[in-house]
């Protein structure tokens, strides 16, 4: 007996998107820090996206789906993902950053959160089939309790948080918004092989040699006002 269409379909819904940008993360952080990495195995529902102090990071995708991904990060759990990072690249501690309000310290996390990203949408395009774009991550020091709330403009938001882990036990969310959507599967096809995650972090290298100089404090402020602060 054919087994009904509806029973043999695969659906891609909101939680596997999340999963798989929870993969993403701990796979680029860990290669990166080559640090132990991981998230909660319980995710919260939450009805807003947030920046919050110390560090917090967003970036925004298109296409295919929108969505908004956020990461916040306290002082010390970003001082050990930067720290480690540059550790593994062979700089010697003297000449690191020595508090989380350096530029330094922005510049390596904004860019390791595109990396993060970037490895999601090409697993989107892989796995699903289809493409999304995201825009240059923006990275925020708050220094006081300011919760930052991100307007996304989704027409039926569906909104997560999740806990991450460090090696030393600090603690990290990830925030995910996107439209409701699901992906059902039509019919077979073979994914493309999945990047080095060395490379990705060969790619990152590279751009951090590359980079232009921190953005000075008036275009901060500008972005500051742009988002309602």
């Amino acid at each position: 007996m054919a087994k009904n269409w509806q029973e043999s379909t695969v659906v891609y819904g909101t939680e596997d998107l999340l999963t798989s940008l929870c993969n993403s993360v701990t796979r680029v952080l860990s290669v990166a820090t080559q640090c132990e990495i991981h998230y909660s195995g319980m995710v919260q529902r939450i009805t807003k996206t947030c920046l919050k102090p110390d560090i917090g990071c967003f970036v925004l995708f298109d296409g295919g789906f929108s969505g908004l991904v956020v990461l916040n990060f306290s002082a010390q759990t970003a001082m050990e993902l930067y720290e480690s990072y540059m550790l593994n690249m062979g700089m010697p501690k003297c000449d690191l950053a020595s508090v989380h309000t350096s530029d330094e310290v922005s510049n390596i996390m904004g860019e390791l959160m595109n990396q993060i990203v970037g490895d999601f949408t090409g697993k989107v395009r892989r796995e699903l089939q289809t493409h999304i774009t995201q825009n240059q991550p923006k990275m925020l020091v708050l220094n006081k309790q300011v919760v930052l709330s991100v307007d996304t403009h989704l027409d039926k938001p569906e909104a997560r948080r999740v806990t991450f882990y460090t090696g030393r036990n600090n603690i990290f969310y990830l925030e995910l918004a996107i439209d409701r959507t699901e992906f059902i599967k039509l019919h077979d096809f073979e994914a493309n092989e999945v990047p080095d995650p060395d490379e990705l972090i060969a790619q990152t290298n590279s751009k951090l040699a590359d980079a232009a100089p921190a953005p000075e404090v008036d275009e901060h402020a500008e972005l500051l006002k742009s988002l309602g602060m």
